[in-house]
């Protein structure tokens, strides 16, 4: 049985796991009971809670805040910033073209570098500490329109380096990386938004051409990883990656040996949801390995998932070592990046953007 200290702990660990959407460009009481109250770990933010540079980086100052005096613990505060059209911060911050551009750009390797850096620049200034970037995908055929202009190209040495230049662009300017989406998904022909893409790649395509640039990233010390919504039958035949015991832990952890942040792709997405619902698929995605929860609209089922992983726990269903694992993880990933320095201060993000605004 679990010491009485163990079960007073383990609803704060199973809350550091989670991160969440909010709905508008302002702290509301729901994302703030879900920080003081429960503690999460961490929030994503979209176009719907961001106007301006000064009302972003009040948003996460008051975030940030909001966390540390509750908790004691700050929060990851990520975007989608990939560049291109999937790029949250829009003009006045820096606006750069996509992977695909990038991909076949003669000076490829020092457009990567920029983007990573200016855009790690912008997003520190503003409070934001996770990019959910780069797409390591790797092109196989025609992909489905979801990845139009997200990839690096076709030819997986190139698709790592690239991936390696914005990930030490980012990271050595203070921003987290996310290599996205393992183990690739570059063959999909179904968008996991709606419906669950099934990757149908032998072994000798995915040790040869997919995993390479997963390889590179994880060499390149990326801080974590994001999974796939799709059934890669070679690997798994019955659980999506992001729910695969054989993929998570087997192939990441065990044989590519990453002991860094596994997050899972938006457990709303169809590819998902619609067989488990994304609170039971957040318990799935626990055992099969991975860290953090993403759970991008629907604030209920970030409760739900916290319900639900906490009965299972108590069950006994799952060590809490195993629990104790993902927080640690957790834990150094916020040490590293974000330590006690959260602050945010509104006069450089004004003179910053105001510069940026007179120079055209």
């Amino acid at each position: 049985m679990h010491s009485t200290l163990e079960l007073s702990e383990v609803d704060g660990w199973i809350g550091r796991l989670f991160m969440a959407g909010m709905p508008g460009p302002r702290m509301d009481r729901e994302t703030e009971a879900l920080i003081r109250d429960h503690c999460l770990g961490g929030i994503i933010l979209f176009s719907r809670n961001i106007q301006d540079p000064i009302q972003l980086a009040a948003l996460c100052s008051r975030l940030q805040e909001t966390a540390m005096e509750s908790q004691g613990i700050p929060l990851f505060l990520a975007v989608d910033q990939e560049g291109g059209r999937v790029a949250r911060l829009q003009a006045p911050f820096t606006v750069f073209p996509g992977n695909s551009r990038i991909g076949d750009d003669p000076h490829a390797r020092e457009k990567a570098l920029a983007f990573g850096e200016t855009t790690a620049r912008e997003m520190r200034l503003v409070g934001l500490n996770m990019d959910m970037a780069p797409v390591v995908d790797v092109q196989v055929g025609l992909t489905d329109q979801h990845l139009a202009g997200r990839v690096f190209g076709s030819d997986p040495a190139r698709v790592g380096m690239l991936g390696q230049c914005v990930i030490k662009g980012l990271q050595e300017n203070g921003v987290m990386a996310v290599a996205k989406h393992f183990p690739g998904l570059g063959r999909a022909t179904r968008d996991p938004h709606h419906d669950l893409p099934i990757i149908e790649a032998d072994m000798h395509e995915i040790e040869g051409t997919h995993l390479p640039p997963f390889k590179a990233a994880m060499d390149q010390d990326v801080s974590a990883v994001m999974t796939s919504h799709a059934l890669y039958p070679a690997l798994d035949p019955e659980w999506p990656a992001t729910l695969s015991h054989r993929i998570v832990t087997g192939l990441m952890r065990e044989r590519l040996g990453f002991d860094g942040l596994v997050i899972t792709d938006d457990l709303e997405m169809g590819a998902v949801s619609k067989k488990w619902g994304p609170a039971r698929a957040a318990v799935a995605g626990f055992h099969a390995g991975c860290d953090i929860f993403l759970i991008c609209r629907d604030q209920g089922a970030v409760l739900e998932g916290m319900t639900l992983l906490r009965e299972m726990l108590l069950r006994g269903e799952a060590p809490l070592q195993r629990l104790r694992e993902s927080v640690g993880r957790v834990m150094r990933a916020k040490e590293r990046f974000i330590g006690r320095e959260a602050d945010v201060y509104l006069d450089e993000v004004r003179e910053y953007f105001k510069t940026r605004l007179s120079l055209g």
